[in-house]
């Protein structure tokens, strides 16, 4: 089995204290030498200045290769695409596509009345623009809006032929999950290859519990009992490592070549789980002197 490419997910920071975190971070991972790194938008676009921000800043300063989240929601057509040109204007040639997640307590996404009515809209924009490389989100569970699991891959589908290049998918617990999805992707003419599983390393279990069920991941039984279990003997970490490192070796025995990492800006578990898959880190002579 030889090592997966890698890249990771960051949340931009929303105080001093979160600005030292995220760079912590990229200090921790970047020797893992990533594809790429991308930077979240809050619900409801909280984030937006935040998100350009931090982007700017890594991409200048970091030498990463940097990924911008881009949303629909609250945002008219022009506001989202002028926010697509300071990207570029700032070297970020690569975006995240995405719907977006309505702001808290606003129920469903509704779109803006001058903005994107979707996520196809938005990479079709995007594409025609032709000054980015286009990744969007999968759900190898069905997204909690969807009718049923075929129609996620449906619209998956609509989203490539509109333009992307790339689908992350949700975080999943059992490889067979991917697997399936994969194949019913295939089914529909998406090229597999196209597929990046987005992995969740379990930093928290309650939290990466109710994060699950907000996404609509399916959780087994066997995961929840393993934790609790964990839980009372203070072996959280190492359960995690261990099950983290599990899924991605049965992935890449699968044929996946790629893995993309939510960090939630904590990075020890993600680094660890990278040097078990066999990810070496690179030091460069700067950082020796």
């Amino acid at each position: 089995m030889s090592a997966p490419e890698i890249s990771f997910e960051f949340f931009p920071p929303k105080s001093l204290e979160g600005s030292f975190r995220l760079w912590d971070t990229v200090q921790v991972l970047a020797p893992m030498s990533p594809r790429f790194v991308s930077v979240t938008y809050g619900a409801g676009g909280t984030t937006r200045e935040l998100t350009r921000d931090a982007v700017a800043t890594l991409h200048k300063s970091s030498g990463l290769n940097v990924a911008a989240h881009l949303t629909c929601v609250n945002a008219s057509r022009a506001e989202t695409l002028e926010i697509a040109d300071q990207f570029a204007e700032a070297g970020v040639k690569e975006i995240v596509a995405l719907r977006g997640d309505p702001p808290k307590g606003a129920g469903a996404f509704t779109p803006h009345a001058d903005g994107f009515a979707n996520s196809v809209e938005l990479i079709e924009a995007l594409a025609e623009a032709g000054k980015f490389d286009i990744r969007v989100g999968a759900y190898p569970d069905p997204h909690p809006e969807a009718p049923n699991a075929q129609a996620d891959v449906e619209w998956l589908k609509r989203k490539i032929d509109a333009g992307a290049d790339e689908a992350l998918t949700q975080f999943f617990f059992e490889a067979e999950t991917f697997f399936r999805f994969r194949d019913a992707c295939q089914k529909a003419g998406i090229d597999g290859d196209k597929l990046t599983p987005g992995i969740l390393p379990i930093e928290n279990w309650k939290g990466a519990r109710n994060f699950a069920k907000r996404c609509g991941t399916q959780i087994p039984a066997w995961v929840d009992d393993a934790f609790t279990k964990a839980a009372r003997d203070d072996r959280e970490d190492l359960l995690a490592t261990a099950i983290c490192t599990e899924l991605c070796s049965e992935l890449l025995d699968g044929g996946v070549k790629r893995l993309h990492f939510y960090t939630l800006n904590r990075p020890e578990l993600t680094r660890d789980v990278c040097h078990a898959l066999g990810v070496q880190p690179k030091v460069s002579l700067e950082n020796v002197a």
